[in-house]
């Protein structure tokens, strides 16, 4: 099996009921589509993201077998 990452915008607080999720091979490959997920479908803008949402928002990608 082969080792992937995944993010669930759903385990993100306040964004409960969001059904978003994506895996990937490698966590900076996760950390893209989040952005984009956040940008796409929250209007939210990644660049403003401070550091300690950063470190909040990493520890949300979690290890999966593929």
């Amino acid at each position: 099996m082969a080792n992937a990452f995944s993010y669930s915008c759903r385990d993100c607080e306040g964004m409960e009921a969001c059904p978003a999720s994506v895996v990937a091979e490698t966590k900076d490959e996760v950390w893209k589509l989040m952005q984009l997920h956040a940008q796409v479908a929250h209007d939210e803008n990644p660049a403003d993201w401070d550091n300690e949402t950063r470190d909040y928002l990493s520890t949300l990608i979690k290890p999966v077998s593929v």
